[in-house]
């Protein structure tokens, strides 16, 4: 993040660095994470950045915030490139890349509204076996309906 002439965001104290997310999905993955600016925390989005591995990349700063599993494993349907960097007085304590699991459960619906998992009173969870990578593709375990990672947004749970 920084550049010839210095930081293009300063830096956070203490919070979450969401890095290498794929150019141009920095916005999708705040809506994703249900971020809209008003929950009291500084948000710092950094879109188009050069990056050597990416070409371009976005970054998100998340000063105070914590992810949850939950919140990273989203992460990854939608930036499966990302990292996560966790910042604590200034330094970077922790850091990792997404990964998906081969298996998700709970988190997104299928979009089959037919699917056992759709029912009014049904009791099993979603879950979806990954198919591929990048792109993401997910096919639901019940009924074999298939949601791929641009689309994941309007299929989440709440």
């Amino acid at each position: 993040m920084s550049g010839e002439k210095g930081l293009l965001v300063s830096k956070i104290r203490d919070g979450t660095v969401i890095d290498h997310i794929s150019a141009g999905k920095a916005l999708k993955v705040l809506r994703i994470l249900g971020i809209t600016g008003s929950e009291g925390f500084r948000v710092a989005i950094v879109m188009n950045a050069d990056s050597r591995k990416l070409g371009r990349k976005d970054i998100i700063k998340l000063e105070n915030k914590y992810l949850s599993k939950k919140e990273v494993d989203l992460i990854a349907l939608v930036a499966p490139t990302a990292t996560i960097n966790i910042i604590r007085d200034y330094d970077v304590v922790e850091k990792y890349n997404v990964s998906l699991p081969e298996e998700i459960t709970g988190l997104i619906k299928c979009p089959n509204p037919n699917c056992i998992t759709r029912k009014p009173r049904e009791v099993a969870l979603s879950r979806f076996r990954l198919l591929r990578k990048d792109p993401v593709v997910l096919e639901c375990c019940y009924c074999g309906a298939r949601v791929l990672g641009e689309d994941v947004e309007k299929y989440l749970e709440a």
